[in-house]
């Protein structure tokens, strides 16, 4: 499913218009017969009967508000519009949509400014419910003025609130607040879904969300050049796909593991049984030497490889050749997980970065290693592709963690574009960018994956997909979904305080859901 930023929703309603001839007002009385459908089978019909308010803005969204009010009023519900400007100052379709409700009967209340919007405070108080049409998806600077008072006066209120497109003050295109936001109980977007309805924060401002079909043609997505995607169980079902009965372990690849150091075995044992948990046939383990008798014990399933380390529980880069000899019969390698900083382990991890073509994943101190050598990643030949969290992040790209949880889209599509690697931005709602520029957003995950180990499993299962020879874009989307979908099955049953070996052994069934019994699409598209 396509995701889509403002300026690329403008371009396709433009297009429409101008192209295809469709008027922008059809677009609008769509857009608003749609949403009067949802509001009415989100909120209206599973409460009680009663009065609706509807706070409109001068631009588009308000238009879109008073087509709502028109066929709210058809059905008979008591529908007051609070415009919030003068109505002299409206344009264009928003303006010829207003003029009907003089027909309409239905009510209008002028709010020009914070001592009219103090003045009929107590009138609004006496509507049921709330559809917000103050602002739309242009919306990029902080709400000042009485808008902000009034948005605060909406998410005070104890009723619900329908937003319409998005909720307003939510930045479209990153999912921050403008300084103040609606707090939604549903939400009909219009056309596709927009980012800052996907990316957190915003997502938790949008309640449930359904996409209105307005009448744009099919095709409008690519011509505004879309380049960013939900995944979708869909999808993920098609890269994996059904196994031949008569395969065997010779032909769903064989992966090699270089992780673990004193202290952190556990990590490395996590990621090597993962591999094998997305559907690896083999896995071999490379951990420092001393540490050998340690992990056969954790990772019976299985191969260990033991690198030269001179009893200090810390790799050398003495195991180069080793990790290359053995390199050569494996179709992917994940490297980093409880490695270790230390300058001889650093000195391995460039080398095998460098010198290396096989498809590689560097999480954790791989990619701590990495950080300020982004040079090494020029010239990789074989896939490469980086799995850092937020702090990860900000130490590989030089920013701090809130400039990438500003624009977490940006940051990993910059990261992926000028190192031709491939992304995986960890957290809610994980981001993954491709080196095209292509980015794709998980849905799947929850709180309970807040706990140590969880990177690891899903380092594990990248590389485990990678292995059976299917490509890195789609083994990160796969891993993600995956790794998100078992959490989200456990945390059916346990909200929380479930550990990283949980979701590990949850895979299997996650991947049996995927491929047969797939969970219901985040958004649906409302037909017009």
């Amino acid at each position: 499913m396509d995701v889509v930023t403002a300026a690329q929703m403008q371009e396709m309603d433009r297009c429409t218009i101008e192209t295809f001839g469709i008027p922008g007002r059809v677009l609008m009385e769509n857009a608003g017969r749609g949403a009067t459908r949802l509001f009415i089978d989100r909120l209206y019909a599973n409460g009680r009967p009663g009065r609706v308010g509807i706070a409109a803005g001068r631009g588009n969204n308000g238009g879109d508000g008073f087509v709502v009010a028109r066929y709210l009023a058809q059905r008979g519900i008591q529908t007051t519009v609070y415009l919030l400007t003068s109505a002299a100052t409206l344009k264009g379709d928003a303006a010829a949509n207003f003029n009907l409700l003089k027909d309409s009967g239905v009510p209008v209340v002028e709010i020009r400014d914070e001592s009219a919007f103090a003045s009929k405070k107590t009138e609004m108080l006496l509507e049921d419910y709330w559809i917000d049409a103050i602002f739309g998806t242009g919306l990029n600077s902080d709400v000042r003025g009485f808008y902000h008072s009034v948005i605060a006066f909406l998410n005070e209120v104890s009723v619900p609130v329908f937003s319409i497109d998005i909720p307003s003050g939510l930045n479209a295109d990153t999912g921050h607040p403008c300084g103040i936001c609606i707090q939604a109980a549903a939400t009909a977007t219009f056309a596709a879904v927009k980012i800052g309805l996907v990316l957190y924060p915003g997502a938790g401002h949008c309640g449930a969300i359904d996409v209105v079909d307005i009448g744009i043609p099919p095709g409008m997505a690519k011509h505004a050049d879309v380049r960013q995607h939900l995944i979708t169980a869909d999808h993920v079902r098609t890269i994996i796909g059904n196994r031949p009965l008569d395969i065997h372990k010779g032909k769903t690849g064989h992966a090699l593991v270089v992780a673990g150091a004193t202290g952190k075995t556990g990590a490395a044992a996590m990621t090597t049984t993962s591999v094998l948990r997305a559907g690896a046939g083999l896995v071999t383990l490379g951990i420092p030497e001393s540490l050998n008798s340690i992990l056969e014990q954790q990772v019976i399933e299985a191969m260990t490889l033991p690198l030269p380390d001179q009893g200090t529980g810390q790799l050398l880069e003495e195991a180069f050749d080793i990790i290359v000899g053995a390199a050569a019969t494996k179709q992917a390698m994940a490297i980093g997980p409880g490695l270790g900083t230390a300058a001889h382990t650093r000195n391995l991890v460039s080398r095998i970065i460098r010198e290396t073509d096989i498809p590689l994943v560097i999480d954790a101190d791989g990619l701590n290693n990495l950080a300020g050598h982004l040079g090494w990643l020029k010239g990789r030949q074989g896939a490469t592709v980086l799995t850092p969290h937020p702090g990860e992040m900000a130490r590989l790209l030089g920013l701090s963690v809130a400039r990438i949880q500003q624009d977490r889209i940006q940051a990993a599509r910059t990261l992926a574009m000028q190192s031709n690697v491939y992304v995986v931005l960890k957290g809610a709602r994980t981001v993954v960018a491709a080196p095209s520029g292509e980015i794709w957003v998980n849905p799947t995950g929850n709180p309970g994956m807040a706990s140590g180990g969880m990177g690891d499993i899903l380092t594990g299962l990248i590389c485990g997909f990678l292995s059976q020879g299917i490509g890195a874009e789609e083994a990160c989307h796969a891993g993600v979904f995956i790794h998100g979908l078992a959490a989200d099955r456990i945390a059916a049953e346990s909200s929380w305080g479930y550990l990283a070996t949980e979701v590990m052994a949850a895979v299997p069934k996650a991947i049996h859901y995927v491929l047969h019994q797939p969970p219901p699409p985040l958004y649906e598209t409302a037909p017009l």
